[in-house]
Parts: structure tokens; sequence; C-alpha cells
């Protein structure tokens, strides 16, 4: 299986298929802090990161912007003083896409 991290987001759009349980189940262990989280019937991932104080959240929050931009897939990002929490999932298909395992993968290494 590839690493995550080092894939890039492919283009997605309406009507592509959502990734299986099977390839979640296989991708989790390289995203092992990350939970499943079903919202309105939405699958998604979540990971909620701590952190020192605001401005370390907020540095934080800025680089998972530019990440989503640089991938042309955004997540929900929640700042709070001390926690960002992050949720990834594919407006367009309405649940999960490889791009958010990715996404994910990726996000965490920018807390390295």
């Amino acid at each position: 299986m590839d690493k995550l991290d080092d894939l890039h987001c492919e283009a997605c759009r309406v009507g592509v298929p959502q990734i299986t349980a099977d390839e979640l189940q296989a991708s989790m262990p390289q995203i092992p802090e990350w939970h499943i989280e079903t919202r309105h019937g939405i699958t998604q991932l979540e990971r909620t990161y701590s952190f020192k104080n605001f401005i370390e959240a907020m540095k934080f929050t800025q680089k998972v912007a530019d990440l989503a931009e640089a991938e042309a897939h955004h997540p929900a990002i929640l700042t709070e003083w001390g926690k960002v929490t992050v949720t990834w999932w594919t407006h367009k298909i309405q649940g999960l896409h490889r791009n958010d395992l990715i996404c994910a993968a990726k996000t965490d290494g920018l807390n390295r």
C-alpha cells in the first residue's frame, strides 16, 4: 500500500465512488489518531490536536489552510484555545474519498 502522505489529491467530481470499508480499514493504521464520525449520514474523518496556547493553535490552523489550498481539498477546521479539530470528507460525494485519507496523513505531518 502506498504511503498516504506521499500521495496527492486527485480531482473529484459528483458520482465518483466513496472508499470502501475495506479500503478505509486498510488505511487507518497510517492515520491511527483519526476517528470516524458520521454526521447527518455523512462519514467523516476527524482528529483534535492539542497546543499550549491559542497562538500555537492558530499557527497550526494556517498550516492546515495552506495544505488545503495546495491539495485543492478543504476540511472543516475548528480552532479553540489550545486545540484545533480538523474534519475531512468530500462534499461532492457526501462521504469519504481517498483524498480525505491523504489529507489526514498530511495534516499529521504538519504537527511533527
